[in-house]
């Protein structure tokens, strides 16, 4: 079966980067405690990675 994520916003955005701030809101994370699940490929990973230190992930199966 297919992968796919969980993301939870842990951190908030006051005082980083705009291309990390832009990031978070591309994977649709507005509120700190907010969740969203997304499709597990490549290019959500990358986004995940550079913000790592934001973020919560767990793998559920779909």
């Amino acid at each position: 079966m297919a992968t796919q994520l969980q993301v939870t916003l842990k951190r908030s955005l006051i005082g980083r980067t705009v291309d990390q701030k832009e990031t978070v809101k591309a994977l649709g994370l507005r509120k700190i405690h907010q969740t969203v699940v997304k499709q597990d490929n490549p290019a959500i990973r990358g986004m995940i990675f550079k913000v790592k230190h934001l973020v919560e992930v767990k793998e559920i199966e779909a």
